[in-house]
């Protein structure tokens, strides 16, 4: 199973995972025609894309996903929620749309998915694990904070992308408003970097060969204060910490 990013951030969202033949996208935040750009940077053709899962109705997460499926021709999985929420975004045109149980496992061709429920903004957010029966890879981003059901599924992934939106004093500091500065800080917000780092310290981590820094903020955050803040649970160099940017994302990575 490898796994990789078209771009991370507030201007847009799209993670793929690929297992044998099986090809999804998680999210699609950008426009039909600079997704297609940006897999062809990943060296993927838009035909070999199996299927989408939009995690949530934000519009860096979901604006362009049902577009790029109708498009495609290809399913849109997501939960009942978000569904209701995405309803502007639906094409004229009638698409596949799945249903998904936040707390029931299921299968996308070659691919395993265990989705959970997160706290964020959102009316029925939703996160996933993704298995191809041996190797497990953790996708948690746009969460306000933690939860034990969060840290048991997460616990003893192989590869983790782990949103690392914020750093504290530079939110508190920045030029967000009052208003804004709530939002992104709070229990329905986003993780800041030891907040981050604090629930990466609980999971069991023996098996991980790969972590990576998403939904990192431009105005709030930097690389450097990301990297310290993980690499100082794992014991590791902070270069071996990855990092999702917004124009590029992260290449491949396999486990």
């Amino acid at each position: 199973m490898r796994f990789a990013s078209l771009g991370s951030g507030s201007s847009g969202n799209c993670m793929v995972v690929e297992q044998a033949s099986t090809r999804l996208l998680l999210d699609c935040g950008f426009s039909v025609k600079e997704t297609i750009t940006r897999l062809g940077r990943l060296m993927l053709e838009p035909h070999q894309i199996s299927g989408i899962l939009v995690t949530h109705e934000h519009d860096d997460h979901a604006k362009g996903a049902f577009k790029l499926a109708e498009k495609l021709n290809i399913p849109v999985w997501l939960s009942h929620g978000t569904r209701v929420m995405t309803t502007r975004y639906m094409p004229k045109s009638e698409i596949q749309i799945k249903i998904v149980d936040s707390h029931k496992p299921f299968a996308i061709d070659d691919i395993q998915i265990t989705p959970f429920p997160v706290p964020h903004d959102a009316r029925e957010p939703t996160q996933f694990v993704f298995s191809d029966g041996q190797y497990r890879l953790g996708v948690l981003t746009d969460v306000g904070g933690t939860t034990p059901y969060i840290q048991q599924v997460l616990s003893g992934c192989d590869a983790l992308v782990l949103e690392c939106n914020h750093d504290l004093s530079m939110l508190e500091t920045g030029p967000y408003s009052y208003a804004l500065k709530k939002r992104v800080g709070g229990h329905l917000g986003h993780l800041d970097n030891q907040s981050a780092a604090h629930l990466l310290a609980t999971l069991d981590n023996s098996k991980l060969k790969h972590i990576v820094a998403a939904h990192l903020s431009a105005k709030n955050n930097t690389q450097a204060l990301a990297k310290s803040a993980l690499s100082q649970v794992l014991s590791c160099d902070a270069d071996w910490i990855g990092i999702a940017t917004q124009n590029t994302g992260f290449d491949w990575r396999s486990v």
